[in-house]
């Protein structure tokens, strides 16, 4: 009955981070899409210039909401170890995302000239640049999520197991990534910083170095500059 009591307790102040969390990130990326208008600096490189439009990546684009959801909600109530970390992993990155936009104002110009009536996913996506201005995209928070989810996906013990949803998600994942860069929202500098942004996180949140870690590294390093000398 006690440990019950404090895994209740502790539940309650992880919703309660998670509604902090999630009312400062919503209130900081507000500001930052009221601020950062102009005199910001574009991220566009060679490679962008290759990439055709594709209206129809709006599909994968606008999956992402339910591919982040989705997950969320069900490790929450069948895998709490996961879902603390997919909630550290998320929002750690998410943050550092803004802190990178706050210091580094920056958006892109890779948007082109399109008519919305052309068809549904042109009217979609017009819905989307509407809303969504084309700032704070260093590193792409899309891409960012969705590589986040997709690892937790694969390290909870609840669906690691499962080929089948395995792979759905990669796919999907890389769709999503894709999305951005096709459907000129995101440069690719902006996948690959979020790709990197995820690299680090994982190592701290997933597979933190140990104090017999950084021990055993010191030796090896010790060892191979003997090596060296020798």
């Amino acid at each position: 009955m006690h440990m019950s009591r404090i895994t209740d307790k502790k539940r309650k102040i992880e919703r309660l981070l998670l509604l902090l969390c999630t009312a400062v990130y919503l209130l900081w990326f507000w500001l930052l899409e009221q601020k950062v208008t102009t005199g910001y600096h574009i991220i566009h490189v060679g490679l962008d210039d290759y990439i055709p439009f594709c209206e129809y990546f709006i599909v994968p684009y606008l999956l992402w909401f339910a591919y982040v959801i989705l997950p969320w909600v069900y490790f929450y109530f069948r895998d709490q170890e996961i879902f603390s970390r997919m909630s550290r992993f998320l929002f750690g990155g998410m943050f550092i995302c803004l802190f990178i936009c706050t210091i580094y104002p920056n958006g892109t110009d890779l948007r082109p000239v399109m008519d919305p009536d052309k068809n549904v996913f042109c009217r979609l996506l017009g819905f989307i640049w509407q809303a969504d201005t084309p700032t704070n995209i260093l590193p792409s928070i899309h891409v960012y999520n969705s590589i986040g989810i997709n690892i937790a996906i694969f390290k909870s013990a609840r669906t690691r197991d499962s080929l089948p949803l395995k792979a759905l998600s990669t796919v999907l994942c890389v769709l999503i990534c894709l999305s951005t860069i096709f459907l000129k929202q995101h440069s690719c500098v902006d996948v690959l910083a979020a790709s990197m942004l995820a690299y680090t996180m994982y190592s701290v949140v997933y597979e933190p170095l140990t104090a017999e870690d950084m021990k055993e590294r010191m030796q090896r390093r010790r060892l191979a500059a003997r090596q060296q000398t020798d």
